[in-house]
């Protein structure tokens, strides 16, 4: 009661919420008051336990008349409109299920509807519903994928996933590449590796060893169905080749080899299903980024390696309690990479893998011993390193690539200049958009032989005086502006600095000088003839 000894209107001091409802025309009783009703019923009288269900004591008599809940007591809902399928459903449809078990409906939908033009395109929904329901009595049996425990330690996890999803670009260009996946499947810990080639050994072999060295251990065993992948379009010889190294590399590390059965992912769904939550890792990391083009490949895998660190921190607690129970590295790691010997033509350069690389032309006859990494070929001559390549892909089945250093020819370019105007790889020479542009213009407004010679001493320019970057700046700059490179003011541009160069002053000696020298050696020899001899 409010102060003063009067009551709100219509509420009765005492009484349960439910109460005032009893009177309310047209309630209806649910199956959950029914329930509380015969529950209540168990301590207490008719009038009792209809007041705390809600309901009024005669809606409990009847109850205790009829005690089938109100969903038992309704009529099963009849069709309201003619089955549109029932003509030809037994004949037609049911035929084709039967014969094509996994046959989607809307294929079953338009053939139906060619067969009978009259059928209206609305019936999809009755269509599938049907279908879904035959195929819950009648189908085929279907595969059931068995859930299982993993122990600390036991198994570790490989595979490849495409990210051309993501867009990402590096320079200005858009990065095709995938991403090497290694994940244990107890604790989560993970690894992710960018690969710029296809899913080859030596992108398994390396991203595999900087997980278990990043790791600490080793599990006792490891599944991947990369190499199967990469086996389906090789000879005999190559297949045995690539396992037996597969092979080695397994018994290095004291793992035991596994493959999944080929095209059934959820075979590898410990590591199939956190591609996927990587990649929305990764793709919310460049949405509060703000950008998704990175100035060169090592940032953008210092980005996937933060992303990666990140999630392995949250999985520290599981990863910590099964880096006991893994096996320990061995001593050193093994080779991730293929090894090929080669040999530099009168070209400047080499083919391998059906890609053309340019060498310095001293290297000319000698033979090179190449070590292939996934993106990049480090070359030996005998066991001294001469240099380091970035890995070129062939353009297509039918055309080769062209990886091309302007330095290693520039010299032999300059006596040559007219060779540039068909060069085979004359697009891969240019080191920057600019030397392009500028070939292109003095084409076009010198003729072909004044424009090889200028883009040959500009290329040269940017040789002799390390200035390719700002060259190259200076020549944009004058093709927006609607002018030619003038190569004298560049010339004078990237002259040495004169304040940079020291002044020195030679004062030649006069011949007396020589005289007067003679004249003291002949009188010392005169009194002191011991010092002569």
């Amino acid at each position: 009661m409010r102060a003063g000894g009067r009551e709100r209107p219509g509420k009765v001091s005492g009484s349960s919420p439910n109460r005032g409802n009893q009177s309310l025309p047209g309630r209806h009783i649910n199956d959950h008051q029914m329930r509380l009703y015969m529950e209540y019923r168990n301590t207490h009288d008719a009038t009792v336990a209809a007041a705390k269900s809600g309901f009024s004591r005669a809606s409990g008599y009847r109850i205790e008349s009829d005690p089938r809940l109100p969903s038992q007591k309704k009529s099963p809902r009849g069709r309201r409109r003619p089955d549109p399928l029932a003509a030809f459903w037994d004949d037609e449809i049911v035929p084709m299920l039967q014969a094509a078990p996994g046959i989607r409906t809307i294929a079953v939908l338009e053939e139906i509807r060619r067969r009978h033009p009259e059928i209206a395109a609305n019936i999809r929904r009755t269509l599938e519903r049907r279908i879904r329901g035959w195929r819950g009595l009648c189908g085929p049996e279907r595969d059931v994928i068995f859930r299982q425990v993993h122990e600390p330690g036991h198994l570790g996890l490989s595979d490849f996933t495409d990210m051309s999803e993501l867009c990402v670009m590096v320079a200005g260009a858009v990065l095709e590449h995938r991403l090497y996946h290694f994940r244990l499947a107890f604790s989560g810990f993970e690894h992710a590796h960018v690969v710029l080639g296809g899913e080859s050994f030596v992108a398994l072999a390396e991203g595999l060893q900087n997980a278990l060295w990043g790791l600490g251990g080793v599990p006792r065993e490891h599944r991947s169905d990369s190499l199967s992948a990469a086996f389906c379009n090789m000879d005999r010889n190559t297949q045995e080749d690539l396992t037996q190294r597969y092979q080695e590399l397994m018994r290095h590390y004291g793992m035991t080899p596994t493959r999944n059965n080929l095209g059934v992912a959820h075979e590898n769904g410990s590591i199939e299903s956190s591609h996927g939550h990587l990649k929305k890792a990764l793709e919310d990391a460049l949405l509060l980024r703000g950008s998704r083009d990175f100035n060169d490949l090592d940032c953008y895998r210092r980005f996937v390696d933060e992303i990666v660190g990140r999630r392995n921190a949250n999985n520290r607690k599981r990863i910590e309690l099964e880096r006991p129970m893994l096996r320990p590295l061995p001593k050193r790691r093994t080779a991730d990479y293929e090894e090929k010997i080669v040999t530099v033509t009168s070209s400047g350069g080499f083919m391998l893998r059906r890609v053309f690389y340019t060498a310095p032309s001293r290297l000319i006859g000698h033979r090179l011993r190449v070590r292939l990494y996934d993106d990049r070929l480090e070359c030996f001559l005998g066991t001294t390193a001469m240099m380091t390549l970035r890995r070129g892909r062939p353009v297509s089945e039918n055309k080769g690539g062209h990886v091309v250093d302007y330095r290693h020819v520039i010299h032999a370019l300059r006596k040559k200049p007219m060779a540039l105007n068909n060069l085979v790889y004359r697009d891969q020479l240019f080191p920057r958009p600019a030397y392009a542009r500028a070939f292109e213009a003095l084409h076009q407004s010198v003729g072909d032989r004044r424009a090889c010679k200028l883009t040959v001493e500009l290329l040269a320019l940017a040789h002799d005086r390390g200035c390719e970057a700002e060259l190259a700046q200076l020549i944009d700059a004058e093709l927006d502006a609607g002018r030619l490179p003038d190569l004298s003011i560049l010339r004078e541009r990237f002259a040495p600095n004169p304040a940079s160069v020291p002044t020195i002053k030679v004062a030649f000696v006069p011949l007396s000088v020589y005289d007067e020298l003679a004249a003291v050696h002949a009188v010392t020899a005169t009194s002191n003839p011991e010092v002569v001899a």
